[in-house]
């Protein structure tokens, strides 16, 4: 079997890639790294360790790259024979990909009209919804109606940590023992591929907004609050007895929210929530706070991990939730020179003020009861440099 992976970095080697290997299937890799796609034709293999006190080793194989710059028509063609296409290449790519794999299935279309399945492993909720609309904007109508026949744009939920790392070996990748890879079953086209570690689901919105409130939401907590308390990476603010109770707290907003809206067994959901904590507190990984933090302006959007949980959990519980409000409040001062969003989140701050920056980066109305709530954490913050 043929898998076709866009993305040849950290990511698509130790999460993706490895689990393709896992379930029988000769993985090209597509990318612009000319030096990483030689290596993997030079090489034909790579090593995925784990991050932990085993450093149990995959040798995964059965590989081959290509360079989509060099040789598009390679790409096209690989699509046309591919039995799964799959990307992590992250949100702001993949309208980049999109022509050339609008041209794949264009070809596909014509020599070889079988069902084909292509799958968005983005760090972001309706990835291969965006995919989609992307490709869609290449093709005809005519096409787009074939496509729709023959050819599933279901959406996932991925979940792996692979800290930033520099290795030797160019395409040796670390990575936590820990994944998550959730499909929705109910998009998909022809024969379900039998893969290694993914869930099938018919209702993918219930997981991608666990995953999304319980381990973005927590990741947030020891950036925003680790950055604002002087700590370099995600390990070391763990240790911070202050942070790790936060942290709990939050979870536990965010978590109510969840169980109410979605019905997970609430033991099963404290079990969850108790595993993402333990993640964070791997001394084998060690994400500096500033990565984990980036981008603060989209991730105090109106349905991302910070705002959106704290809005659903004063809807169904009618609570404050005052934790979820520190971290939103931590964000908010986040300072970091060298992020852009960073810097425009500042900059905003200073000419127009807290309260107005809060309402158009979160969506919240001006007299959403969420707002006061920040506003006390803010002055909390304040009081405390």
């Amino acid at each position: 079997m043929l898998a076709v992976h866009f993305g040849a970095g950290n990511i698509g080697r130790g999460f993706i890639g490895a689990l393709l290997y896992q379930s029988n299937f000769h993985t090209t890799f597509v990318d612009v790294n000319e030096r990483v796609i030689d290596e993997i034709n030079e090489k034909q293999q790579y090593k995925v360790v784990l991050a932990d006190e085993t450093k149990e080793t995959l040798t995964v194989s059965n590989i081959s790259g290509i360079n989509s710059v060099k040789n598009p028509e390679n790409v096209i063609d690989a699509i046309a024979k591919a039995d799964l296409v799959t990307t992590a290449v992250g949100p702001t790519i993949l309208p980049l990909i999109s022509e050339l794999i609008a041209k794949g299935l264009q070809k596909r279309l014509a020599v070889n009209p079988t069902p084909l399945n292509l799958i968005a492993c983005e760090n972001m909720v309706g990835g291969s919804d965006l995919l989609k609309e992307k490709v869609y904007a290449h093709l005809t109508e005519a096409e787009i109606a074939n496509v729709e026949k023959l050819f599933g744009f279901p959406n996932a939920a991925v979940d792996r940590i692979v800290p930033n790392q520099v290795n030797t070996d160019l395409l040796e990748v670390t990575v936590e023992p820990y994944y998550e890879w959730v499909v929705d079953e109910s998009s998909m086209k022809g024969d379900i591929p039998q893969i290694t570690g993914i869930t099938y689901v018919q209702d993918l919105k219930p997981y991608i907004e666990r995953k999304l409130f319980t381990v973005n939401t927590g990741h947030a907590v020891p950036a925003y609050l680790g950055h604002l308390m002087g700590y370099r990476t995600i390990y070391d603010a763990m240790k911070d007895e202050t942070i790790q109770q936060v942290l709990a707290d939050a979870l536990m907003e965010s978590g109510e929210a969840i169980i109410q809206t979605y019905h997970f067994d609430r033991q099963e959901h404290i079990a969850y929530i108790h595993k993402i904590i333990s993640r964070f507190q791997n001394p084998h990984i060690s994400d500096e706070v500033t990565r984990v933090g980036r981008g603060p302006i989209r991730k105090l959007g109106p349905n991302d991990r910070l705002i959106r949980p704290a809005t659903m959990y004063m809807d169904i519980s009618g609570n404050r939730p005052t934790n979820l409000a520190k971290v939103i409040a931590a964000a908010l001062v986040y300072t970091n020179a060298e992020d852009q969003e960073a810097v425009q989140l500042q900059s905003m701050i200073t000419e127009q003020g807290v309260e107005k920056t809060l309402q158009e980066v979160s969506g919240l109305s001006a007299d959403h009861p969420l707002i006061p709530i920040i506003l006390t954490e803010l002055d909390k913050l304040d009081a405390q440099k």
